[in-house]
């Protein structure tokens, strides 16, 4: 007997090339079947009208929440965001991951991972009023510290974040980078590297980044855009998706513009990953959450089923974690259930630009480790 299944959805599965009206069981905190199913199950749900995708994944947020200024409680958002999986892009550094590990990961109702920081104190004043990057002091930056706390938290860390640029690193110019990647080589991670405005450029980030790194703020508008002012895509952007360097969008509060985003499109440029980067600063808005990010660019003409791909089996391919992403048997039994409402909604970029669509993407239940998620359920 299964313990859920949810009978009559659409399922949009990218990873499977899936698109089609089915059923879909879960057991064991698996999922355990995709078809036409006649097993029993102790819970069944119908799903006639809504569409089941597997859980998605935010690969940018900032939920380190009571211990740094940037984060949120992730919990506030879980539902109406339709997000499994979280995943923190180096609110904690290793001065203080082990708290993130037991205040926050150990008390989730949601899946989350994490890029440790390669500063020691993570991202320690990001306010309204005071904003001091975290490596704009190299004293802080050890990177022996970050391979330990890396090698204590294997089931936990995916990757080193170095956040670059005038706010970020001051005048440490691009020597952060190097020592993130020094601790990614010695830990075998890839790094993801956030740019504000520069110093360092974006062309001097970008020659650096491996196959499987990560450049988050992909479609960030000038300075550090990825497009020309002629509406070409820079070489080097062109050189490093070629290489295999992983475009994360990571919306944020300064770090997506719609001009530069219908450019790229044009180019046929889709981000690799869409992603919130939601924090303190911008969880009123523009940012909200994943849905809404993801339901810009739904406005923006992408089609549905890459849409769906670029916050479900592209990250999980991002992370390392192929168990995730998928509604395969045997993966992780983590799916969302969305609607997409018809209606007038105002959609705000970090630069005040408004575009009015008539949908938008909306949260209607969602699977975790098998189960119907209720909030104060445990898993």
């Amino acid at each position: 007997m299964y313990d859920l299944l949810i009978r009559g959805a659409r399922i949009v599965d990218p990873g499977q090339s899936i698109d089609a009206t089915l059923d879909v069981a879960f057991a064991d905190g698996m999922v355990a079947e995709v078809g036409s199913i006649t097993g029993e199950a102790r819970d069944v749900r119908d799903g006639s009208g809504l569409i089941l995708v597997p859980g998605l994944i935010d690969l940018h947020t900032h939920i380190y929440w009571g211990a740094t200024s940037i984060s949120i409680d992730a919990h506030t958002i879980m539902e109406r965001s339709g997000t499994t999986t979280f995943v923190d892009a180096g609110s904690a550094g290793p001065g203080n991951f082990h708290g993130f590990r037991k205040f926050i990961v150990e008390k989730a109702q949601s899946r989350i991972l994490a890029y440790l920081n390669v500063s020691f104190p993570g991202i320690y004043a990001y306010s309204k009023s005071v904003m001091v990057g975290e490596c704009a002091d190299m004293r802080l930056l050890d990177p022996a510290e970050c391979v330990r706390v890396i090698n204590e938290n294997r089931d936990l860390i995916v990757g080193v974040k170095v956040r670059l640029g005038k706010i970020a690193s001051g005048d440490s110019g691009i020597a952060p980078l190097d020592i993130a990647m020094e601790v990614a080589e010695e830990t075998g991670l890839p790094v993801m590297a956030h740019i504000d405005n520069p110093p360092p450029s974006r062309k001097d980030v970008l020659n650096k980044l491996r196959r499987g790194d990560i450049l988050t703020h992909c479609f960030k508008p000038f300075p550090n855009a990825a497009i020309r002012s002629d509406g070409e895509v820079w070489e080097e952007v062109l050189l490093a998706r070629e290489r295999g360097v992983v475009f994360d969008l990571g919306h944020g509060g300064a770090s997506f513009g719609f001009d530069v985003a219908e450019k790229m499109l044009a180019k046929g440029f889709v981000p690799d990953v869409i992603s919130s980067d939601v924090h303190a600063l911008n969880v009123k808005g523009p940012v909200y959450d994943l849905l809404t990010t993801l339901s810009k660019f739904h406005l923006l003409g992408l089609d549905f089923s890459s849409l769906i791909a670029t916050a479900t089996c592209n990250v999980a391919s991002a992370l390392g974690h192929p168990y995730l992403g998928s509604l395969k048997a045997g993966s992780a039994g983590d799916a969302t259930l969305l609607v997409i409402e018809e209606g007038k909604f105002d959609f705000i970029d970090c630069v005040g630009k408004i575009l009015t669509g008539s949908s938008r993407l909306a949260a209607r239940g969602m699977v975790r480790n098998g189960r119907w998620f209720e909030a104060g359920l445990a898993f």
